[in-house]
């Protein structure tokens, strides 16, 4: 793992350090968390663990038997599910004098991207498993394929029907009792609904004035934080608010002046006070959690409130 990284002046611009020239840094949109806008956020956590109930058995209603029949009994059940806060962090160390010499908010550029970074982390582990914590559930990706919930868009090269027929990812979440609440994509997916077309030649799928696509009428995100495996998966549908997260400790920073950055083998990468370096760190700490309650439409174990479209 890397803790020799920095910022020094060769990853200054000949344009950037020179106070003669503009020193105006244009950004491209700082991509947060696709998962994030979707899902349902919870309350902030007020320890590292939080519970909450899920629907797991349903009352069952029986005719009587005549006018002296005996009426039957039944139960409504929940079960546990735990949401628990892991941390996510960031070091950006960086020597005074490269800081003293720069013309531009260092910090305020760099503070947009460490929260693009947390955000793919984010969406890399809740979507994908990529480095998810032991103590998070099985990612989205892993258990809609565990439960069937998968197209082929090889097998079914109709994209139109893959996503949106009897048979496609949108009908496979429905039978499951689920709403289909937005999708997040690939961002090669919006080349392909931009192809997509009748056999007149009409495209299928419009792009609003915006320029954000839909599928049956609910939003379609596509994915631009690097957080997405088109190799895995190209669109992933399903009802968001399924999902829910709670935070922890929200995204704070804390600008450190001394003491030691060393790697996991103990050694020293840097000594902040003799070498005249300082160190931004970034904390936070947040927990995600499934419903997936039982429900009237499917209470089989394979219920899952999403469907993948695979290449």
């Amino acid at each position: 793992m890397p803790y020799n990284s920095q910022v020094t002046r060769a990853d200054l611009t000949e344009v950037l350090a020179r106070p003669e020239y503009v020193n105006q840094i244009f950004q491209s949109a700082v991509e947060q968390s696709a998962v994030m806008q979707l899902a349902r956020r919870l309350p902030n956590m007020g320890s590292q663990t939080t519970n909450m109930a899920v629907l797991s058995a349903m009352p069952i209603a029986y005719f009587v038997n005549g006018d002296t029949g005996l009426k039957q009994t039944t139960e409504q059940a929940w079960s546990k599910k735990t949401i628990t806060a892991e941390e996510i962090a960031a070091i950006v160390p960086i020597p005074e004098a490269v800081l003293a010499d720069s013309n531009i908010d260092i910090w305020g550029e760099i503070k947009p991207r460490i929260g693009e970074a947390i955000g793919r982390v984010v969406d890399n582990a809740i979507l994908f498993d990529v480095s998810s914590p032991t103590s998070w559930p099985d990612a989205i990706m892993t258990s809609i394929t565990a439960n069937s919930k998968t197209i082929s868009l090889a097998a079914n090269p109709d994209l139109y029907d893959a996503v949106l027929s009897e048979n496609g990812t949108f009908a496979l979440v429905e039978a499951c009792g689920y709403a289909n609440t937005g999708s997040i994509a690939s961002v090669g997916m919006q080349g392909r609904l931009r192809g997509n077309r009748t056999s007149e030649g009409m495209p299928i799928f419009q792009r609003a004035l915006d320029g954000t696509y839909t599928f049956s009428g609910e939003r379609i995100i596509f994915q631009r934080n690097g957080a997405w495996n088109e190799i895995t998966a190209l669109q992933i549908n399903g009802q968001w608010d399924q999902i829910v997260f709670s935070i922890r400790q929200d995204m704070t920073f804390k600008l450190l002046t001394e003491g030691v950055i060393q790697d996991e083998g103990g050694t020293i990468i840097y000594n902040l006070a003799q070498q005249d370096m300082v160190a931004l760190r970034c904390v936070f700490r947040m927990g995600w959690q499934i419903a997936n309650p039982i429900n009237s439409v499917d209470e089989t174990g394979t219920r899952y409130p999403f469907a993948a479209l695979v290449p």
